[in-house]
């Protein structure tokens, strides 16, 4: 079954040219690695899915529902974004956790942020509050973080302070799960803690898609890949065609870089 849809996504900052007409889609429980050079627009197209920013062309589709369309105002309403991100979790490169919260209070935050705008909140508030700290409590365990519940991001490593990222991002049961280069920011030593993590939402078929440079990764967990340059899809396929066979020079070109 379809997830993602996108159609024909432009954005522009000015004159400059980010994005032109990308297109590609996504199943249920897939993982869709896009792969690029520095400057190819991975990132902005992340932000544009998760509305951080708005497309001036094109059209994003979620099991159906289209969330956006820049010929439709109705789906532009300003009013309408943070509901539409909900739809999308996102694992920043930086851990960007709130040092003032635990790891604990980091993942459950939003959750409870938004369980204040229920109808029966006050009447149940206790109950409602528990159920979220006790799911929190099974994400850092899913993570291999139960011990560190009580930790501030200062108490932790890098590596673990971008799980207790990862976990915030799977709270909400997004429908994708959305990767921005989410070992860039770790030394060698922690990416592989990072990644095993990923791999392990693989396996349980999480849908995702993951903005990396690691191309063997790439290769062993994506079931697709894009291959973006200069701000255009040049080649997509299964992973392993891509990363072992490409088609096009332009992605033979890049993939050389890494052996």
């Amino acid at each position: 079954m379809s997830v993602l849809e996108v159609h024909n996504i432009e954005k522009h900052f000015g004159a400059t040219r980010v994005l032109e007409d990308i297109s590609f889609g996504l199943d249920q429980g897939q993982a869709l690695a896009i792969i690029g050079s520095s400057g190819s627009g991975k990132t902005t197209l992340l932000r544009c899915l998760n509305f951080l920013e708005i497309p001036d062309k094109g059209r994003i589709v979620v099991k159906g529902e289209t969330l956006f369309d820049a010929d439709a105002p109705a789906t532009q309403r300003e009013g309408e974004v943070r509901k539409k991100r909900l739809h999308f979790g996102l694992v920043f490169q930086s851990f960007n956790l709130f040092p003032q919260y635990t790891a604990l209070e980091n993942v459950t935050l939003a959750g409870k942020l938004l369980a204040r705008e229920r109808a029966d909140f006050k009447a149940d508030k206790g109950a409602v509050l528990k159920t979220i700290d006790q799911n929190g409590r099974a994400l850092l365990e899913q993570i291999g973080l139960a011990d560190r519940a009580d930790h501030y991001p200062h108490q932790l490593s890098g590596g673990q302070q971008q799980r207790v990222a990862i976990a915030r991002a799977l709270a909400l049961k997004p429908d994708i799960l959305c990767f921005d280069e989410p070992t860039s920011a770790l030394d060698p030593e922690l990416t592989g803690e990072v990644l095993k993590v990923i791999r392990a939402l693989a396996e349980q078929k999480t849908t995702m898609v993951i903005v990396t440079h690691e191309m063997a990764f790439a290769r062993d967990v994506a079931d697709q890949i894009v291959f973006m340059d200069q701000g255009v899809i040049v080649e997509q396929g299964p992973a392993r065609q891509v990363i072992e066979a490409p088609r096009e020079e332009r992605t033979k070109q890049f993939l050389s870089n890494y052996g």
